[in-house]
């Protein structure tokens, strides 16, 4: 056996009595989401722990900022640096780290281990953190919606039940998992009521896709670094907590109520994938989405899966239908695709809502857009592959986003493109100029037997929350469930 090609020193344990044992020394692999919740629970104010760094991947321009000290806490008066995931094996044998923490989502199970080998290899240990250990619990009653992949249907699914809990005259209030892309420190605890909330805060296009649904319903939405401080402030508003769910992670708050979407269009992911397959095995109920655009034997086939993985989930079937808002102006035409990011991206989806909804209204061509790709978007073109013929909504920043606007505006330039169908949530028109007509493509979930998520509900959530207005509420939910 070859030895190690750089020694790792070994620490000797204390010989004075009293004498304070070395800190333990941590790297924390993220994606500026999960690994800032888990270092604010797990380490901030541990002693026996140092964070020597934080890695990103995933989201672009993440690695090079700093964890700043206002929220890393007195032991890191420095603040803590965040690093490529590409330095991690000389990132573990230069600072001798002790211990590496996975803390990020939507990652095939192979690809955790191999992450593993390597801390292994280079003499760290590798950690998974338990939902039981990260999550924190809420004084008001939360219902939970997670998935197994990204682009599942979350986001419908998350609108569906504020529906159903404001109907009750409930106060609802969401909050969205992280996506701190800008100052952290600004960032630490953001309250969006209004579409000027938006443009206060700076959101990327990722970001206003989350946010701007709920806004449109009338829910409140919290999001930011801080989740133990965001969870206290949204309590002062809230009879129920809705957490809205990224990607395919776990919770951050302990769930009275948790919903785990399921995807049929990629059957096996629900087991292959982490931290999904683990939401799946915690899962109160289960919504296999999108029925209407899948085969029957899929259907079926992650329906046996799920059962499988948890025997006491109550699993349900849904639709996810799409409507074009002006079909006319689609059908015919030649035109471009814009479809979600992160569905595309890490989700590795080929397609989504929007290719849905530009087949059903009759367009005569889905143009290519990646022979006018400019600057990332082209970039994004050769990380993904499976997005071409699409084109993904990447808006991380200014930059992501006037090359968007630019890959548009070729393509009508050229002559090959009448119209945009927009698959994502949000009307792009905000945050961009586009050439030619824009047809957002909508989508909403749809119960294949009505009911059954109203019955999980009231079986969730305690009676004094149901009544919190009254009996006519209860009563109200009562016949909701019917």
């Amino acid at each position: 056996m070859s030895a190690p090609s750089t020694p790792v020193p070994t620490r000797a344990a204390p010989e004075a009595a009293g004498e304070v044992a070395p800190r333990t020394r941590v790297v924390i692999l993220g994606a500026a989401g999960r690994d800032f919740h888990d270092f604010n629970v797990v380490f901030r104010d541990d002693p026996a722990y140092e964070v020597v760094a934080f890695t990103a991947t995933q989201i672009p321009d993440i690695d090079g900022r700093r964890y700043p000290p206002q929220l890393a806490g007195s032991l890191y008066p420095q603040g803590i640096p965040i690093v490529t995931e590409s330095e991690l094996t000389d990132l573990v044998e230069r600072e001798h780290v002790d211990v590496v923490v996975f803390a990020y989502s939507d990652v095939r199970h192979e690809q955790v281990m191999h992450l593993a080998s390597r801390c292994i290899a280079a003499g760290a240990d590798f950690r998974l953190h338990s939902a039981r250990r990260t999550m924190l619990r809420s004084t008001k009653p939360v219902v939970a919606v997670t998935a197994v992949r990204t682009g599942v249907g979350k986001s419908q699914t998350t609108r569906y039940l504020a529906r159903m809990l404001i109907d009750l005259g409930l106060r609802v209030v969401a909050i969205r998992h992280p996506m701190p892309y800008g100052d952290l420190a600004a960032q630490a605890c953001q309250r969006f009521a209004t579409y000027a909330d938006l443009d206060l805060h700076d959101c990327t296009i990722e970001e206003r896709e989350e946010y701007e649904p709920h806004l449109d319903a009338g829910v409140v939405v919290y999001a930011g670094v801080d989740y133990e401080r965001i969870l206290r402030e949204a309590e002062q508003e809230a009879d129920v907590i809705l957490w809205d769910g990224g990607n395919n992670d776990l919770p951050f708050y302990v769930p009275d109520l948790h919903v785990v979407l399921a995807d049929p269009l990629r059957p096996g992911d629900e087991a292959a994938y982490h931290p999904g397959e683990a939401n799946v095995r915690m899962a109160d109920v289960v919504v296999i989405a999108k029925c209407d655009s899948a085969r029957t034997a899929d259907i079926e086939a992650v329906e046996a899966s799920v059962r499988d993985l948890n025997p006491g989930a109550t699993v349900l079937r849904a639709d996810s239908p799409v409507t074009v808002d002006d079909p006319a102006a689609v059908h015919g035409r030649r035109v471009i695709v814009v479809e979600d990011g992160p569905t595309l991206t890490h989700g590795s989806m080929t397609y989504g809502a929007g290719v849905v909804g530009a087949r059903a209204a009759g367009a005569a061509l889905l143009v290519d857009p990646t022979p006018y790709a400019v600057g990332s978007i082209a970039a994004t073109y050769a990380k993904y592959p499976n997005a071409r013929g699409v084109l993904p909504a990447m808006g991380y920043g200014a930059e992501q986003v006037r090359d968007l606007e630019a890959t548009i505006r070729a393509a009508v330039d050229a002559g090959e493109c009448d119209a945009v169908v927009s698959g994502t949530p949000i009307d792009l028109t905000r945050v961009l100029s586009v050439p030619a007509p824009l047809v957002r493509a909508r989508y909403e979930l749809r119960e294949v037997v009505p009911g059954g998520l109203a019955a999980a509900v009231r079986t969730a959530l305690p009676l004094d929350v149901l009544t919190v207005l009254g009996a006519h509420a209860g009563a109200s939910f009562a016949g909701s469930a019917s």
